[in-house]
């Protein structure tokens, strides 16, 4: 698809085959780039270590990673150091709110589950980037996963819209800051997909339907469109672009 021989990085998100994060590695994997990976307990590395030994993902790169745990999150970089030598890409795909704050009003949220989810799904954007700075020696692509509620009010996104907004935000000074070390940073809004994170949306199907109905090309996006974006945004076809938020939603930003 891309010629990523050579590219080495690291991808935080895969849950399962219908995870964005799977749908990215899959495609750099098969661009020649070179896949790390982590998962987050035990419970979920028995769904995550079969999908990275076809992506051929060593077994001392799948490392365990809970991102609240900055120790757990040091020893991931310093492995990959240790392995590589360096760091030519890293994903970043995870995402928490709690689900009375996912479903409430964002008015009614409290101060624990708002810090959680600005913590989570956000700020690790920033506290990775740091750890990846010295491994990008010549250069390097970060991406990270948005959404259209962050720009619109979205029924049912809740304060996942904020957090979303500041993840944004986040990526615009990240590029910014990192641009003179050759360090692009981008985020990518899919449109609606069927993920487990997307399940835990209240009415998630009826957003589906509304996206496929109403996108201007009529369909919904899958993880393989989005894995081809990322893919392209690591390649040297991206090496101009830079503290983007890029839509992959069949066009439905432009009538939702």
């Amino acid at each position: 698809m891309f010629d990523l021989a050579g590219k080495k990085g690291l991808i935080v998100g895969i849950a399962n085959e219908h995870s964005i994060a799977y749908g990215c590695a899959k495609a750099i994997f098969q661009s020649g780039g070179q896949i790390a990976a982590t998962y987050l307990n035990d419970k979920a590395k028995k769904f995550v270590e079969p999908l990275t030994k076809g992506l051929g993902v060593a077994d001392d790169l799948l490392l365990k990673m809970d991102v609240k745990n900055d120790e757990e999150v040091d020893t991931v970089f310093k492995t990959v150091e240790e392995k590589w030598g360096k760091l030519d890409f890293l994903i970043h795909s995870i995402a928490f709110a709690r689900a009375e704050d996912l479903h409430g009003r964002v008015v009614d949220t409290s101060q624990e589950g708002f810090a959680e989810a600005m913590n989570i799904s956000c700020h690790t954007l920033a506290r990775f980037a740091k750890r990846a700075e010295p491994l990008m020696k010549d250069g390097g692509t970060i991406l990270t996963m948005t959404y259209f509620g962050a720009d619109e009010v979205i029924n049912n996104y809740g304060i996942m819209g904020p957090v979303k907004a500041a993840l944004q935000s986040t990526v615009r000074y990240l590029a910014a800051e990192l641009g003179p070390q050759k360090i692009r940073v981008n985020a990518i809004s899919p449109g609606p997909l069927q993920t487990r994170a997307g399940s835990g949306i209240k009415d998630f199907n009826e957003l589906l339907e509304t996206a496929a109905q109403r996108a201007p090309l009529r369909r919904l996006v899958t993880p393989e469109d989005v894995g081809a974006l990322a893919a392209f945004l690591i390649s040297e076809g991206g090496s101009c672009i830079t503290g983007g938020t890029i839509f992959i939603d069949g066009g439905y930003h432009i009538v939702g």
